[in-house]
């Protein structure tokens, strides 16, 4: 969903997505409806100690400016939250590419998440307890501000009353949430990544189809498109966690095939589709005079029409991908940025020379290769 950069803290872009500026509106009218401005009044009266006059929370277009101010410091609050967890992740050494706001709160994108137990634990549980500091502030300041701005005396004792709250929530062991990563981190002390990752998955799942039950019960469209969220989500990270472990200790120089996958520039279009289908491989590197010029790809040529594919050359037909990747870069990451790229093929460079081109269909052989190999093996074993 489209985002927008509204400023950096330490260098990370914070973004808000449209999604929450849609929902704002929506929250701040929650916020100022009369029934939460009277369940709130009574417990921020409870803790501060303050007495809130609900009729002049309640006059003309107070309620309003109520949940506008109030919608405001939430995602304020959620935003420190996730500064919270990207400063122990700078500790750490780690970047941050982003820190997103949108309508289910906010997402740190760290360039890469740790393996190290310990330093997951941390980074993950750094969030709520940044929540419950900032809780702890807001209360402060609800019990300091003079009972004549009832206003701001409600404002504050209800960000404290949330934070706390979404501290808390966040706690649940439900991957991807705080919790869950803190469950992974937790039952990777003794187990591999992988395997921790895939418990933590089904627990998330759990929770997803807990809170699919909870949202319907209870009329939450919120709950019902947070349990959407983390089934999605947990079952994405599961996969990746598996792939990062399924092409560990490997480069992009493990997937190159310079003999196989190169063409001459002035081949003919009709020769390169013969060899694509012979060889069953869709993209190719393209070179004139000895040096890598760009890619040609399956569908190029199908494109061309099939009178023209004896007179037309490769060169022709031939793109120069955006990606470049070093022939030492590692190939999880390297798949990563392909994939999410939204090319199918990129450059490989070794010492700022082209090399040759790698693929997703590179990597799904490199993948299948890999689980039937890890496969024979477990049988070979079980056979011993």
């Amino acid at each position: 969903m489209r985002s927008y950069t509204v400023g950096r803290i330490w260098g990370i872009p914070i973004r808000i997505s449209v999604s929450l500026l849609v929902f704002l509106p929506v929250l701040a009218w929650l916020i100022g409806s009369g029934q939460q401005i009277a369940v709130y009044a009574g417990l921020v009266t409870g803790f501060t100690g303050t007495p809130l006059d609900l009729s002049v929370l309640r006059a003309g277009t107070t309620p309003w400016l109520i949940g506008a101010v109030a919608a405001l410091g939430l995602f304020v609050s959620v935003g420190i939250h996730e500064l919270g967890h990207s400063w122990v992740a700078m500790r750490y050494g780690l970047s941050v590419e982003s820190i997103t706001l949108w309508i289910l709160g906010g997402l740190a994108n760290l360039g890469s998440i740790p393996r190290e137990w310990n330093r997951e634990f941390w980074i993950a549980v750094a969030g709520p307890i940044t929540s419950i500091l900032v809780g702890a502030v807001c209360y402060v300041v609800a019990v300091a501000l003079p009972s004549s701005l009832p206003i701001l005396v409600f404002v504050f004792g209800w960000l404290a009353v949330t934070n706390v709250s979404l501290a808390i929530f966040n706690m649940l062991p439900a991957f991807p949430m705080d919790g869950g990563r803190v469950f992974r981190a937790l039952l990777a002390r003794n187990r591999p990544y992988p395997i921790a990752t895939r418990i933590a998955a089904r627990v998330g799942s759990a929770f997803a189809l807990l809170f699919v039950v909870v949202g319907v019960l209870a009329f939450s469209p919120l709950l019902l498109l947070l349990a959407i969220f983390l089934y999605g989500a947990s079952t994405t990270e599961s996969r990746m966690v598996m792939l990062d472990s399924l092409l560990e200790g490997l480069t992009v120089a493990d997937l190159l095939a310079p003999d196989a996958s190169t063409v001459d520039a002035g081949d003919s279009v009709a020769s390169l589709l013969d060899r694509m289908l012979g060889e069953r491989r869709t993209d190719f590197a393209v070179e004139r005079g000895g040096s890598v010029v760009g890619t040609v790809s399956l569908s190029a040529v199908k494109a061309v029409p099939q009178d023209e594919r004896g007179h037309r050359t490769v060169g022709d037909v031939t793109t120069e991908p955006t990606l470049r990747f070093d022939v030492e870069m590692d190939a999880f990451d390297a798949m990563s940025e392909l994939s999410g790229s939204g090319d199918s093929v990129a450059l490989v460079e070794r010492d700022g020379r082209t090399v040759g081109v790698v693929s997703m269909t590179d990597f799904a052989t490199m993948l299948q290769f890999i689980q039937s190999r890890n496969a024979e093996r477990v049988g070979v074993r079980m056979g011993q």
